[in-house]
């Protein structure tokens, strides 16, 4: 089980309690402002005469509980939750006869305003704002219909640290909306990806099957009657490559389906097979060549193992290049050339088949490999030949190996298979049925 990503320190704390907090904090700076601290001649502010009286006290009571009440509703009702706390703003400045509602008494405000623009919508921020900045005129407005003074320009710099707020947190909003945007466009990306991923290995396991199969079952439809013992092999040949197919289908959808690994001597449970790769091309060329096209396959340069995803896709490039030799190029044979440099892997597939006709081909096969190559950042070629058939050309960037990690093996010289004859073809084709491996599952 994977762990949950957890939230910082921060971000932990509900809005109600940094909107309380502010409160809070404006309260103490009142109070502070209209003491004389040490250092000072006098207060900063001196204080209204209902400041110290049981009423003053009293207001600012009720203003604290309002503010509490606002704090509590925010997060579920936010719009109510403001006009709770502009109310306890509102509340808590008469005890302290002033033209203005001061910062302090408004720094709970701002903070909600912050929280509601940043996690609402525009349309309900715009409300909030509209309500703060309504709050402030009103409270001027009344002073001045009763003939009392105000303090104007102190409540422009109030009014405008609300704007500021609202800002700030309609910037966190858009932020917000754009990491979403970037994190929901990432996965959908990520599934297409691998869709086509998917795609690209369910075309390369079932083409090149059904391709050896079709071949083989044909071969068996016409020397049914005349030789019964080489349709009977073709036939086994058929259902050897029907299971390998039906495996490989299997072990895909096991893989997908599972959340984790399956690690072998797991009770109840197998363990996957291990991904195909270039030690797995003599073997492809086996089964072709037992189907009536042989695959003569040359090595050069020094082999050593390859990372994975290099070794997987250059031998699916291999075996869908020979798949298009069986089905379209109308040819018996073809070259396959495996060359390893010092710093790319060169893999050439060649024919002297149909090679013109292969440009109206329209299949995935070669669309596929193009994209192989280019998630690896390689070079792919696929054309006729001025000569006659049709060459594939794939060129992978290949990692330098380390000495500790490089194993040579001789390099096996280009084999030539004559051309089957239909009992050739049936012999080569028990020895292929033979040589693979038993899957023990059944279609």
């Amino acid at each position: 089980m994977s762990p949950s990503l957890s939230l910082p320190l921060l971000k932990r704390v509900p809005p109600g309690w940094w909107v309380g907090a502010a409160w809070y904090a404006g309260v103490l700076l009142t109070f502070l402002v209209r003491v004389r601290l040490p250092g000072e001649f006098e207060p900063s502010v001196r204080p209204g005469v209902l400041f110290y009286r049981w009423d003053g006290l009293l207001t600012q009571l009720l203003a604290a509980a309002l503010a509490a009440g606002g704090c509590v509703v925010l997060e579920r009702r936010p719009l109510k939750g403001l006009a709770l706390l502009l109310g306890a703003a509102t509340l808590a400045t008469i005890s302290l006869s002033v033209g203005e509602i001061p910062l302090a008494q408004f720094l709970a405000a701002d903070v909600a305003l912050y929280f509601i623009a940043a996690t609402r919508s525009r349309r309900t921020g715009l409300v909030a704002l509209l309500m703060a900045l309504g709050v402030l005129t009103g409270f001027l407005a009344v002073r001045l219909l009763a003939g009392w003074d105000v303090g104007t320009s102190a409540e422009l710099v109030v009014a405008l640290t609300a704007i500021v707020a609202w800002l700030v947190g309609g910037s966190a909003y858009e932020t917000r909306r754009h990491g979403e945007s970037l994190a929901a466009r990432t996965a959908e990306q990520a599934v297409a990806e691998e869709r086509l991923r998917i795609a690209r290995e369910m075309h390369d396991i079932v083409a090149h099957s059904v391709g050896i199969i079709a071949l083989q079952a044909g071969a068996a439809a016409r020397v049914v009657h005349t030789q019964p013992d080489a349709a009977r092999e073709a036939m086994s040949a058929v259902e050897t490559a029907g299971r390998e197919t039906l495996s490989g289908l299997r072990r895909m959808l096991g893989a997908l389906r599972q959340a984790e690994p399956v690690h072998e001597g797991a009770e109840g449970e197998t363990a996957l097979r291990p991904a195909e790769g270039l030690t797995d091309v003599d073997r492809l060329a086996k089964a072709t060549t037992a189907a009536g096209v042989r695959v003569d396959v040359r090595w050069r340069g020094e082999r050593r193992s390859l990372p994975p995803d290099i070794d997987l896709s250059a031998f699916r490039i291999i075996q869908e290049s020979v798949t298009n030799v069986v089905r379209h190029a109308g040819t018996d044979c073809c070259r396959v050339s495996v060359e390893y440099g010092a710093e790319e892997l060169t893999i050439e597939v060649a024919d002297r088949g149909r090679g013109a006709d292969r440009s109206t081909f329209t299949g995935f096969g070669l669309v596929g490999m193009r994209e192989r190559v280019a998630l690896l950042h390689g070079k792919f070629a696929a054309a006729p030949h001025p000569e006659g058939g049709f060459r594939v050309t794939a060129r992978l960037p290949v990692p330098t190996a380390e000495p500790a990690t490089t194993t040579a093996t001789p390099i096996p010289t280009a084999t030539a298979t004559p051309t089957p004859t239909p009992t050739a073809t049936a012999t080569a084709t028990a020895t292929a049925a033979a040589t693979a491996p038993a899957t023990g599952e059944t279609a």
